[in-house]
């Protein structure tokens, strides 16, 4: 009876140091999740490109950046009273350049380096330009009247063109022909984005091809307007920030895919692909 008890005292003071034990709270370390250290991208280093092919130049003072409808450009504003807005094809050699990075090297080196230069104009897989080209007065690819498919036949296309006087203008292909003029400098093109201060009527507001673009307008006061996207645009957008930002109740549209500008010597956005024809702009020295 004695020795009964005693085990039942043990067992009872077992079970209560137990419920004891398991009411006292315990601390749980949360696992810890090792995640791989971000590196930063590439724009964000000192000296890297700004944005995949952009670099970073110094900006000339006729040229500005600018936001609209949510992307990044670059509008650039000649004035001829001292600007010479000039077309460029081939090198003293009679080769053709081939490539903005090419003329703006090119210019430099025969002592005409340019403020800014872009590609003006569509060409063939044979880098002929596929509508009309005047360089120094002197027509070497006629009017391209033709119907086709692209962009170039996404008519009414039109023609940038620079007179002896230095003026410019843009106007639609039909339009240009019937005023029978002789220009300095003419590059065709299209389509057409903005006539006569409506918007090209076969653009949709906001299409689905995107691309980074570039093009050419001209303002009432005679001003040469050369606009490039840094982020890809639908021709619509780029139709409106000639009309709305650029204040050009015509412009022209030179390419998209394949644009790319120079300040100087020094590439700003590079497409990395091929160009026809370039327009270049200097400042005019005095006489």
């Amino acid at each position: 009876m004695y020795r009964a008890g005693y085990f039942v005292l043990i067992l009872l003071v077992a079970a209560g140091a137990w419920v004891a034990w398991m009411m006292i709270p315990v601390r749980m370390e949360p696992a810890r999740l090792e995640l791989p250290e971000r590196s930063q991208p590439e724009s964000a280093t000192a000296g890297g490109p700004a944005r995949g092919n952009e670099t970073v130049a110094d900006k000339p003072d006729i040229c500005e950046e600018t936001v609209f409808e949510g992307a990044r450009a670059i509008l650039c504003v000649a004035d001829p009273s001292v600007h010479a807005v000039r077309l460029a094809y081939r090198g003293p050699d009679g080769v053709v350049l081939g490539s903005v990075e090419k003329a703006v090297t090119v210019l430099a080196a025969g002592g005409q380096a340019p403020i800014l230069a872009m590609n003006a104009g569509m060409y063939h897989a044979d880098m002929t330009p596929v509508g009309l080209y005047v360089e120094n007065g002197s027509e070497t690819v006629p009017l391209n009247q033709d119907d086709g498919f692209g962009n170039f036949f996404l008519k009414p296309n039109g023609v940038f063109f620079v007179r002896e006087d230095g003026s410019g203008g843009v106007m639609e292909t039909e339009a240009y022909r019937a005023a029978g003029l002789a220009p300095e400098f003419a590059t065709q093109s299209g389509p057409m984005l903005v006539i006569d201060g409506a918007i090209h009527p076969r653009f949709l507001p906001d299409g689905t091809s995107k691309y980074i673009r570039n093009g050419v307008g001209v303002r009432a006061d005679g001003s040469i307007v050369l606009a490039i996207t840094r982020d890809p645009v639908s021709l619509g957008s780029f139709g409106r920030l000639f009309r709305e930002v650029a204040e050009c109740p015509n412009a022209l549209f030179f390419d998209g895919g394949v644009s790319s500008l120079a300040w100087g010597t020094q590439m700003v956005i590079d497409a990395g692909e091929p160009a026809g024809p370039v327009v270049a702009v200097f400042g005019k020295t005095e006489d």
